[in-house]
């Protein structure tokens, strides 16, 4: 049967976890060959000091379908990002596809904390990792993707533009970092609209990752046990549904009508189709303006 991402190259910026593994997995199940990068190896592991490695996202995009290559990279050194796009050039000779899910501020940003009050190294080495990243890799990426038309670049981000012009999310540095990547996908779709490709912020919603189950003491087999302490966390979705959207539009056609726009797993379900892992729709940006911001109890009828 012919996947639609046959003959494709992705290169996934920030692929040893979270999102940025569900997305990988998503493109490889589509037939994808993905790049998957990020700074943790099995021989090495971050200042994140997770067991989640750069080879084991490859193994699950190659098992799901397609190819994946693990490349160790530190995208605020440009040269090793120079380099990473030099090899997918000379090894594929075109990239189709280019997901900017570089973060790595979780233990970094301290909610409700007022910028005088916030570490500021920790404040000014988030926005390093969350904005520089994304600026150097799409520098060094987008010539390689510009070769040939109907390229896709996806800024990952949390929030919608919506959502997040009309909020305060956690923290100066946090709030600042995230409506920064919604930007960036706006000013690209201008910059690469008229070049024959195409720009995005994408946003999952309350993301089942790895950090956040071990966080709430549960596993994806038990997710629901959490909900006795938090009960929104109903509405919560496993990083291979906002994969499941990346590779939705990246198999679209006609995905440059949503160039420069802000998108969410959940409203890209809708027009899709695509379901999470469960069979679920779960649209949480719409079930948190509704429900949960309005100090309703929650209940996810009609959400997902």
């Amino acid at each position: 049967m012919t996947k639609p991402l046959d003959g494709k190259v992705a290169l996934v910026a920030g692929a040893s976890r979270g999102a940025g593994r569900g997305i990988a997995v998503e493109l490889g199940a589509a037939g994808a060959t993905v790049y998957v990068t990020g700074r943790t190896t099995r021989a090495h592991r971050s200042e994140y000091d997770r067991p989640e490695t750069l080879e084991d996202t490859a193994d699950l995009v190659t098992a799901a379908g397609g190819r994946g290559i693990p490349v160790p990279a530190d995208h605020l050194e440009p040269s090793q990002v120079q380099a990473l796009v030099d090899r997918i050039s000379d090894e594929q000779d075109h990239l189709d596809v280019l997901v900017n899910d570089i973060w790595g501020g979780e233990k970094l940003f301290e909610w409700d904390s007022p910028v005088w009050e916030h570490d500021l190294d920790n404040g000014l080495r988030l926005l390093r990792l969350a904005v520089e990243t994304h600026a150097i890799t799409s520098h060094h990426a987008l010539p390689l993707l510009l070769r040939h038309p109907g390229g896709l670049v996806v800024e990952m981000t949390d929030g919608t533009d919506d959502y997040n012009r009309r909020n305060y999310r956690n923290s100066f540095f946090y709030d600042l970092a995230k409506t920064s990547v919604l930007r960036m996908a706006f000013a690209l779709g201008h910059e690469l609209g008229p070049r024959g490709a195409t720009a995005v912020a994408l946003t999952p919603g309350w993301l089942r990752s790895e950090m956040m189950l071990d966080n709430f003491g549960v596993t994806e087999d038990n997710w629901r046990d959490a909900l006795d302490r938090v009960p929104h966390f109903a509405i919560s979705e496993t990083p291979r549904y906002v994969g499941r959207a990346v590779a939705a539009l990246a198999a679209d056609p006609e995905v440059a009508r949503f160039n420069g726009e802000s998108l969410s797993s959940g409203g890209l379900a809708q027009v899709y189709g695509f379901t999470d892992l469960d069979g679920s729709r779960p649209d949480a940006w719409r079930y948190l303006v509704e429900v949960q911001d309005t100090g309703k109890p929650a209940d996810t009828t009609g959400y997902r």
